[in-house]
């Protein structure tokens, strides 16, 4: 059966004992009920209490050598908070998705969401109230920005501390099942964000149980994880069991494994191996499809190498050189990073070799960087592709999108780029309607101290890059939260409805037309003028032409028809003449020979 539950030593409502490993500890005391109880070693560092014949949920908590109590590092729900005591959990529930086959990632399209902004009320059942909208501009699977517990209201997710955890204001753990349920039901997969390379700054308890933090490699982020010292294989087991938690307990479908260029491992098998060979066992369990995708800064495709030629054997990885490359094509910025994407050619390079820096020399590194994909045997799809996302937005010093920059042609360029172009498309959300509403950096410590370090953090960082720290918001403001916020009016609006139309139009496209997920590279084929600013993207039968100036200008196209346009103002296409066409400026035509039976492009065939 999908989902069926593995053997964990986390305390769920079933569970005949409480465990917890305190390898170090001389004595370990279980908090229940006001009570205190004494645990027993049980061996490898582990202590045992037996549970109370109490039947429901438990509030519980362990001290350690007279200190605590403290949460549960496994914890299900902290319903009172990082601080607090855990609460044990059912986790069997009324699931409903039992005919859910699930999906795999190649030919896919991903939607990233932040569950505390995508929706006024900020809540697991609110983002299932939108599954209809998504499923209209052709989503497969929902990426959620970390769920996991952190203190405070609301922040990005990446300060989370109980990884086990779901958020109790996005709604627990019940609301994350009846997200995930809803979401099966619907047809679309979830992909759930995961933090495996630092911990947040408050709520972290787990160095009071044993050797979980590693002091000699720490990340600007925060405390990183004994991956290869002493004591950690029950650390590395404590990342896996959660991994496996995810897509076992709660039936997600693959995990964003955030910033593995942060693991620090120098054990033989990389934790990043490990982690794959048992998700792959579990998918082979439960029968259907599980994802791993890696955010790696390195550009090393041996992450998504298969395991029998030497490779991790990931799924999928990002390529954040699509996204530089096209948005230095859009916006002219050549500032930091966009430095080496200034010419056309660095969007030709990334199209038809997945990165642009494939070992070679980086002017903003200063160094060689990257190595090269093997593309007659590495599938396109394995590269997550995006024009906008949570990183590349909020880390913006004002968290504007591209829709605060570009015209609505430029953005529907980004849009068929991504949508059509070579890899798995990721979309964030409320780009589809051009949303103008900023996402900005958040955060809610509670304590005073790391509230004024963390804003003083932001604005001296933004200061070191150029920029005006009177621009940058304060991240501790509640309203730099609020306006992160979609507003769901704006899809109703004429101009914003239009370029909603177009990425229906796409996602029909996409699933209709062979050729736009197509993964193989020897297949691509890219042309550019840099000077006139056009580019031509051609995939077996399918061509996109693509007009990045102002002014209109002339394109050869192979043939086919029409079959999506877009243009900032008027008719895409001003005059065809034999061989080709007049683009007006800032648009795009797709052409292909799509298919008669393809459904309306208004329509989502399910």
């Amino acid at each position: 059966m999908p989902g069926e539950p593995f053997e964990d030593r986390a305390p769920l409502e079933d569970s005949e004992s409480f465990e917890i490993w305190a390898p170090a500890a001389a004595t370990v005391e279980l908090v229940l009920a006001g009570a205190t109880l004494p645990m027993t070693r049980a061996g490898d560092g582990w202590w045992r209490a037996p549970r109370p014949g109490a039947s429901g949920p438990l509030d519980y908590g362990f001290r350690v050598d007279g200190e605590g109590p403290f949460p549960d590092p496994r914890s299900r729900h902290q319903p009172n908070g990082v601080h607090g005591l855990s609460r044990t959990v059912d986790h069997g529930g009324a699931w409903t998705d039992q005919a859910w086959t699930g999906r795999q990632l190649a030919g896919s399209t991903i939607y990233e969401l932040h569950l505390g902004t995508f929706t006024p009320e900020g809540t697991l059942d609110a983002a299932a109230g939108k599954l209809a909208h998504l499923a209209s501009i052709g989503v497969d699977f929902v990426e959620l920005l970390p769920v996991n517990a952190f203190n405070g209201a609301h922040n990005w997710g990446y300060d989370g501390v109980l990884w086990y955890a779901v958020h109790e204001g996005y709604g627990g753990p019940a609301a994350y099942r009846r997200f995930v349920d809803a979401c099966h039901r619907a047809g679309i997969g979830v992909i759930q964000d995961v933090v495996y390379n630092h911990l947040g700054p408050s709520g972290n308890y787990l160095g009071k149980f044993g050797p979980y933090l590693s002091a000699a490699a720490g990340n600007t982020w925060g405390s990183s994880l004994n991956l290869d010292g002493p004591g950690s294989d029950e650390v590395r087991r404590y990342i896996i069991d959660n991994a496996l938690m995810w897509l076992g307990d709660y039936h997600v479908d693959g995990l964003r494994l955030d910033a593995v260029h942060a693991l620090h491992d120098e054990r033989a098998t990389h934790l990043l191996e490990e982690l794959a060979i048992e998700v792959d066992a579990l998918s082979a369990h439960v029968g259907r499809p599980l994802s791993l995708v890696a955010e790696s800064d390195l550009n090393d495709p041996r992450l998504i190498t298969t395991r029998e030629a030497g490779g991790y054997g990931l799924t999928g990885q990002w390529s954040d050189d699509f996204h530089h490359a096209v948005h230095v094509a859009l916006t002219g910025e050549t500032t930091g990073y966009y430095a080496d994407f200034e010419p056309l050619g660095a969007l030709a390079k990334v199209l038809t070799h997945g990165f642009f820096h494939d070992g070679t020399f980086s002017s903003f590194r200063a160094r060689t960087h990257g190595r090269p994909i093997d593309t007659e045997r590495m599938p396109a799809w394995r590269l997550v592709v995006a024009s906008q996302n949570h990183d590349q937005i909020g880390n913006r010093a004002i968290g504007d999108r591209l829709g605060a920059q570009l015209d609505a042609g430029q953005l529907a360029i980004a849009a068929t780029l991504t949508l059509l172009g070579p890899f798995t498309p990721m979309l964030f959300m409320g780009e589809e309607w051009g949303a103008r509403t900023p996402w900005q950096f958040f955060t809610s410590h509670p304590e005073p101290e790391l509230g004024e370090a963390t804003r003083k953090g932001r604005i001296s960082e933004f200061a070191r890059m150029g920029w005006d720290p009177a621009l940058v918001p304060d991240p501790q403001d509640p309203e730099t939260f609020t306006r992160s916020r979609l507003d769901w009016t704006e899809p109703d609006e004429p101009d914003n409805a239009r370029l909603l139309s177009y990425y229906q139009a796409l996602a029909v496209l996409r699933r209709a037309v062979p050729g736009f997920t197509d993964p193989r590279f020897d297949r691509i084929q890219v042309e550019v003028d840099e000077r006139e600013r056009r580019l031509s993207l051609r995939r077996g039968e399918t061509e996109i032409v693509v007009n990045l100036g102002l002014e209109p200008c002339r394109v050869a196209t192979t043939g086919g028809r029409p079959a999506a346009s877009f243009a900032a103002s008027g008719d895409a296409v001003v005059a065809t003449h034999e061989g080709g066409l007049t683009l007006a400026g800032h648009a795009v035509v797709v052409f292909c020979d799509r298919p008669g039976s393809a459904a309306p492009l208004h329509q989502r065939d399910r």
